[in-house]
């Protein structure tokens, strides 16, 4: 799946550069719309990422491009890589920013794990 998201002033800090935060939220919200298209019958929180390290500096009106790809299920989680690139419009050169894997769990109304299903 790909996602789109464009740096705007309201996302850096005071030294012009994208916060780190920012990007992690959008890594959760991509992430989430997938495993939700994927299992459209299940509850799900995120329980993980395995690694934070920003790879380069964003500025504002970057266009960030976000690929992410379910990498494994289990019985009530499941595992997506999110890979984050930075692309030049006047070359069409892309540059990784962050890459992490993302686990989501299944729940059920009462906050359990729950077994995945998918429709």
């Amino acid at each position: 799946m790909e996602n789109y998201k464009l740096v705007l002033p309201e996302h850096l800090n005071h030294y012009g550069y994208l916060f780190g935060g920012n990007l992690l939220k959008w890594i959760d919200e991509v992430g989430y719309i997938a495993v939700t298209l994927d299992y459209p019958c299940c509850n799900f929180v995120t329980v993980a990422m395995d690694k934070i390290e920003f790879k380069t500096s964003i500025r504002t009106g970057t266009i960030l491009r976000f690929e992410t790809t379910k990498t494994r299920e289990g019985n009530t989680s499941v595992e997506y890589m999110v890979n984050v690139y930075k692309g030049s419009i006047d070359t069409e050169k892309r540059e990784t920013v962050f890459s992490t894997r993302i686990t989501f769990v299944c729940l059920d109304d009462l906050g359990n794990k729950k077994q995945l299903c998918e429709i």
